[in-house]
């Protein structure tokens, strides 16, 4: 067959072979479907374009067209590569392709720049230990399991779902060492071991498994300045082991001489003990039965370093550190400075009858909990597992070294100190006192760093028993409105009362107007607390029939209730997490302060009466409020949803107010002395973000 001859219709392939194989169509077999396409016209698109296999007059067959320009205008299906090709390098379908190829790019850079800017500025996320209150469990006095009378760590397993309730999500879990219990469980004997008063470590592993399991955190006490006199190490040091020999503190006396200085112990008289085994008196800022550990010795710091690797493989949270400021002593020993030069020596026997240059606060301190942080960063690498680290040290009257604990700008060391100066807030009913204790704190804390509030603990008497049950409400809406983290230990958020016992009948050194009574869950037999005992280690208090968490979470008057109704509104209120904190108004009195966030119209204003009368405050000099507010939360339920002018506003003794206003001014622009932000954020309403400005 000679070339460019085509075979006759009947017996031609419908495609031919490239190289590889595959078919490929001919463009006869194009044109020849182009005969069955009523798509396929000519370029004027009038009519069909005619067969050009069709037989000549001469009857032959017609030759394949020469190479020339394709004009078909409309693309057709099943056309070939070679077709298709032709129609998309036209511009009125290559201009459309190209367009929307460059807008899907602009689109994708822009939503990456715009993801990357979100991040970029977007302030860092509030960690758990900011996002809801510490609430201190007293292990002794919150459940007993057992039926032994005293609360142990299975009782606290029972009982997590009350932390849930009141929207907790960091629990601290006061001392369970192993101990004599000279000092309630501070004196310990074993750092690696349950004391079986307690539970098991067993229990503990399924405790703190359980509330990871709820979401909680278990923060536990570290006791480091000391151990117990039972403890291995202090009985191998005593007899002058040579690795355990400087241990602890130890000077030369006798048993009859004087003692090596005039240093006094925080429970009074010598902080000096002679131990007749060793011939040398022994250093214990606290009871003889806790003697002082010497944390200038390398191997007593890499034994604590040990102790907090220990807890934390276990998976605990965090540490509160006790007794942090007499962790060091200084090396000379010299005699401290009376406060009273001309009182008699020998009558010092008050640890306020010295100036404590020598015992606390000593240079080097800030090393030791250096070295502990940077030892707890190492598992707080771990998204979602930061370990907290809160150091306990009352420097009254010198806040500015409590304030040192937070460390510097470059080197970190507590994410926060309690507060201990706010459990003098009872102390002094008035709006201006509490406003100077605020303030206290909030002038004096390192820029950027994050408050702590703190009105009762495990040593001093409860809020109801020195302000007054009448206060607990307004003091708990101070508590769960200021900036920062705030501290409730167990049973304040149902106004518990301390319980009065004479000294011979406590067993617990703190204090003979105790605060550790049983918690009161019920109004059953010994309030709930055990259910297999009719002797508990304290007391419960008698008020326990209508001052337990049974009753009150039915009871929407109660305090528990608007307790668990404070945290809520914490919770879910970025003013109140993370806004501006600005004084506004105080007397002796009231104190009224507003939370408010930029570029969030809305904000919270709070009006607390914890003086002694009622009163009528005005606020009209504030040209930032709006004329008419609204009373969103008040102590007493009957106020709640009215209406308030700022220019009078009502409470009674006792009474607080969270009112709620929306506003384009913001208070914080035009007082900034009077304002106070640890971690500064702007709201975007249009994209609902927060981002740093």
């Amino acid at each position: 067959m000679c070339v460019g001859e085509i075979k006759p219709k009947e017996s031609m392939p419908t495609s031919t072979l490239i190289k590889d194989g595959a078919p490929k169509p001919s463009l006869a077999t194009s044109m020849e479907l182009s005969k069955r396409n009523p798509a396929f016209q000519d370029v004027e698109g009038s009519k069909p374009v005619e067969d050009i296999t069709a037989v000549e007059p001469e009857g032959k067959l017609a030759a394949d067209p020469p190479d020339e320009e394709y004009t078909q205008i409309k693309p057709y299906a099943g056309m070939p590569k070679e077709v298709l090709l032709l129609y998309s390098s036209q511009a009125r379908y290559r201009v459309p392709r190209e367009v929307l190829f460059w807008l899907i790019v602009a689109c994708t850079l822009t939503l990456v720049a715009l993801t990357i800017s979100v991040v970029v500025l977007s302030p860092r996320c509030l960690s758990w230990w900011q996002v809801s209150p510490i609430y201190q469990v007293y292990t002794r006095s919150f459940r007993d399991s057992d039926g032994d009378g005293v609360g142990d760590l299975k009782g606290i397993r029972e009982k997590l779902a009350h932390f849930e309730y009141l929207n907790i999500k960091s629990v601290w879990v006061s001392t369970f060492y192993r101990s004599p219990m000279k000092d309630s469980g501070y004196d310990v004997e074993d750092f690696r071991a349950v004391d079986p008063l307690f539970g098991t470590m067993q229990d503990f592993d399924e405790l703190l498994a359980e509330m990871h399991k709820l979401g909680l955190k278990l923060v536990m006490d570290f006791i480091p300045n000391h151990t117990s006199d039972k403890h291995r190490w202090f009985n191998m040091s005593r007899g002058r082991d040579p690795h355990y020999h400087d241990y602890y503190v130890w000077a030369d006396c006798n048993a009859t001489g004087p003692k090596p200085n005039n240093w006094v112990s925080v429970f009074g008289n010598s902080s000096w003990t002679y131990d007749a085994v060793r011939g040398q008196c022994y250093l214990h800022q606290f009871l003889k039965e806790q003697p002082d550990l010497n944390f200038r010795n390398p191997l007593v710091r890499q034994e604590m370093l040990d102790i907090i690797q220990f807890w934390l493989d276990k998976g605990v949270d965090g540490f509160r550190i006790d007794a942090v400021k007499h962790l060091l002593e200084a090396a000379h020993l010299r005699d401290e400075p009376q406060v009273d030069p001309d009182k008699p020596p020998e009558s010092v026997t008050s640890e306020r009858d010295l100036h404590h240059d020598f015992t606390t606060t000593q240079l080097g301190l800030h090393d030791l909990l250096r070295e502990w942080r940077a030892h707890m960063d190492v598992f707080s690498r771990e998204p979602g597992r930061y370990r907290l680290m809160v150091s306990e040290s009352y420097d009254k009257p010198e806040v500015e070294k409590t304030m040192m604990y937070y460390g510097t700008s470059l080197v970190k060391e507590s994410d926060l100190p309690f507060n201990l100066y706010f459990l003098d807030l009872p102390l002094n009913a008035s709006g201006l006192w509490a406003r100077y204790l605020v303030h206290l704190w909030m002038a004096n804390m390192p820029i950027g760093r994050w408050p702590n509030w703190m009105v009762g603990n495990h040593n001093t008497p409860r809020v109801a028993s020195r302000a007054g049950r009448h206060y607990t409400r307004v003091i708990n809406m101070l508590l769960l409105t200021l900036p920062g983290t705030p501290t409730t230990y167990y049973g304040e958020e149902i106004g518990m009362e301390s319980i009065n016992m004479t000294e011979s009948a406590i067993n617990d050194p703190a204090s003979g107007r105790s605060a550790r009574s049983p918690m009161q869950w019920s109004g059953a037999a010994n309030a709930g607390f055990s259910d297999k005992s009719n002797v508990t280690w304290l007391p419960v208090h008698p008020n326990y029939s209508d001052v337990n968490v049974e009753v009150q979470r039915r009871d929407e008057d109660s305090v528990l209730f608007q307790y668990h109704r404070l945290s809520e509104l914490r919770l879910s209120e970025l003013p109140l997490q993370r806004g501006w904190f600005c004084h506004v108004y105080a007397d002796r009195n009231v104190l009224a302060y507003l939370r408010e966030l930029d570029g969030m119209e809305r904000a919270f204003l709070l009006v607390l009466n914890v003086g002694r009368s009622s009163a009528v405050t005005d606020l009209s000099t504030v040209a930032e409020l709006p004329e008419q507010m609204r009373i969103l939360m008040s102590t007493d339920r009957a106020n709640d949803g009215k209406a308030v002018t700022k220019s009078a506003i009502a409470t009674e003794a006792g009474e607080g107010l969270t009112i709620e206003f929306w506003s384009h001014a913001r208070f914080n622009a035009n007082h900034p002395s009077q304002c106070y932000i640890s971690e500064k954020a702007c709201y975007l309403s249009a994209l609902d973000i927060l981002y740093t400005c």
